[in-house]
């Protein structure tokens, strides 16, 4: 479609319309999904706690989340007197747009990718860590005592997570032989007799969990939502915000939750690759697969969400410093010398 556009529209301008097209056509689907994805975070709380959930707005209250967009859309902006004007509006600007960057090199298919650079992996750790940015500044520009507590404690928790999720890509990064999505993808083919996967390797399994609960913790979803805990620090950093700006929280958070679905899917369970090797299975569309990975994902985080307690400050500084960070050390040596003896022959 590039080249078209640049034969068309010539090559500097060309570029730049198939570009754009192309972003809008992950960026438009992605808002539509965070819009389910919220009616479908409720649906499941409500089954779990014996309730309804949303059923009033549209069929089956589908359409309850655009309702919810439209109410806040047509609220007040109100900003705290006290509070720095230019950061507090740009707070939560920063979280929507951090969480829509990543996406760039996530791929839904072969050859199916907005950007497949070969340091992908390592672009996606720096966006997901700029994500932490829009709450801190959020947190200090409210001048406001809850909301700054709540700005300490996401930062000491992005960094206490993010070290172990450093750690645990390592294996798989060795295993691969490469820090691009797709290749990565493409070496979990057949990894375990005929099942897709690195997930499936008794090596790399331990190596998933811990990733899938780090990754509830980056996106401070429960039991790690210790940035909004209400009975302590009312919203946490959300505290002072409302209408469009406390939406954009809120489409920058279930974002970035898509995107660790998405990530635990293509890191650790084969992405776009069927769970099984077998002819058949790749005539559906890889793309399939990949959303039914990512919703079974999305469940499991509304599934500890609904039934798991939120932790102690404590507890979670605990897990990640004391239990998550040696053990994914600990990995990284046993993958790296079981694959130095297995490729290389040890100590020949």
């Amino acid at each position: 479609m590039t080249e078209w556009f640049q034969g068309t529209l010539g090559y500097g301008f060309g570029w730049f319309v198939a570009t754009l097209i192309l972003i809008l056509m992950i960026a438009l689907p992605l808002m539509l999904a965070v819009a389910m994805i919220i009616y479908a975070d409720r649906k499941i709380w409500a089954a779990m706690a014996l309730r309804r959930g949303p059923n009033v707005v549209g069929p089956f209250g589908l359409l309850q989340s655009f309702a919810d967009g439209l109410k806040v859309f047509l609220k007040e902006t109100i900003i705290p007197s006290g509070a720095n004007r230019g950061l507090f509006i740009i707070a939560p600007i920063i979280t929507f747009t951090v969480a829509l960057i990543a996406w760039a090199v996530i791929p839904f298919g072969p050859d199916m990718v907005l950007s497949d650079i070969n340091v992908g992996l390592l672009f996606l750790l720096a966006a997901s860590s700029l994500g932490v940015y829009g709450v801190i500044i959020a947190g200090w520009a409210s001048n406001s005592k809850y909301p700054f507590f709540s700005a300490l404690r996401a930062a000491a928790q992005m960094v206490s997570y993010e070290v172990s999720i450093g750690f645990v890509l390592i294996p798989v990064i060795l295993w691969a032989g490469t820090f691009n999505l797709g290749g990565i993808i493409a070496a979990q083919e057949s990894h375990v007799f005929f099942l897709n996967g690195f997930g499936f390797n008794p090596l790399l399994f331990p190596m998933a969990v811990i990733f899938l609960i780090s990754s509830m913790a980056e996106t401070a979803r429960a039991p790690f939502d210790l940035t909004e805990a209400e009975s302590e620090l009312v919203a946490g950093y959300q505290t002072e915000y409302s209408s469009m700006s406390f939406a954009l929280f809120w489409l920058g958070e279930y974002g970035n939750v898509l995107l660790m679905c998405a990530l635990n899917a293509t890191l650790f369970w084969g992405g776009w690759l069927p769970p099984i090797d077998w002819e058949p299975l790749y005539a559906i569309p890889g793309i399939f697969w990949l959303f039914l990975k990512i919703f079974l994902f999305f469940f499991i985080f509304s599934w500890v969400k609904a039934t798991v307690p939120r932790f102690r400050y404590d507890q979670l500084m605990r897990l990640g410093w004391k239990i998550f960070l040696p053990i994914s050390l600990l990995w990284v040596g046993i993958v790296s010398g079981y694959l130095m003896i297995d490729r290389y022959g040890a100590l020949s």
